[in-house]
């Protein structure tokens, strides 16, 4: 698999990842008649729903990270190469905001937008660093079982998160910019993305930290 290849699929996979977000977001509000809870269960069915899928399909061709932070977790447990994370993080987020124009695209909704949904605040942030804990915990914890084992559980896990989180679980700094750019039910206030994407670092680099205790070490790497 070339360079090229592994960053198109992994652009690729990131945006199927938010087009479902942000779509079944907008599709969740235009059915749910104004009920919120049932547009966020709608929205975070759909997302588990998929993450297991693209997991599937595109671990094999590029890793399937779909997350900067992973990225950078994988680079820290040397699972990864270090001079291959800013491509691969780059990657990502040109397929974050391309995934964000996809569903606006579907939906008839126009194709630029900067939201206004504001989500901010202490127990947003606690939130955000929870969330992404817990993603990096459940990567982390699965790493010696089968894909399809990890896409499952990650799966399970970002389903249960939308709803134990206040923050409804971004916990993806990529998948953060890119929803400032829908001023849909997925959106969240440009202004906001920075106490999130600290929040998600720190997150994630807490469990990488207690994760290289509690596992033996791993000393291969790969692209």
């Amino acid at each position: 698999m070339t360079r090229a290849k592994t960053l198109v699929a992994e652009a690729l996979g990131t945006a199927l990842l938010l087009a479902v977000v942000v779509g079944s977001g907008i599709m969740a509000e235009q059915l749910s008649g104004g009920n919120v809870a049932i547009a966020l269960l709608a929205n975070a069915l759909a997302t588990g729903a998929a993450l297991p899928v693209l997991i599937v399909v595109f671990a094999p061709l590029c890793g399937a990270h779909f997350n900067p932070v992973v990225t950078l977790a994988s680079a820290a447990s040397g699972d990864f190469r270090w001079r291959s994370v800013p491509l691969h993080v780059l990657a990502q987020i040109i397929g974050a905001f391309a995934g964000v124009l996809a569903a606006h695209a579907m939906f008839a909704e126009p194709l630029l937008q900067v939201s206004t949904h504001v989500r901010t605040g202490s127990a947003q942030w606690w939130s955000e660093f929870v969330a992404t804990f817990g993603l990096l915990a459940v990567i982390k914890g699965c790493r010696q079982r089968s894909l399809e084992t990890t896409a499952l559980a990650v799966g399970g896990y970002i389903t249960a998160a939308y709803w134990f989180t206040a923050s409804t679980s971004f916990a993806n700094p990529a998948v953060t910019l890119a929803r400032a750019a829908t001023d849909t039910f997925a959106g969240i206030r440009p202004a906001d993305t920075i106490g999130f994407i600290i929040a998600q670092l720190l997150g994630a680099g807490s469990a990488t930290l207690l994760f290289s205790w509690l596992q033996p070490a791993q000393t291969n790497k790969a692209d």
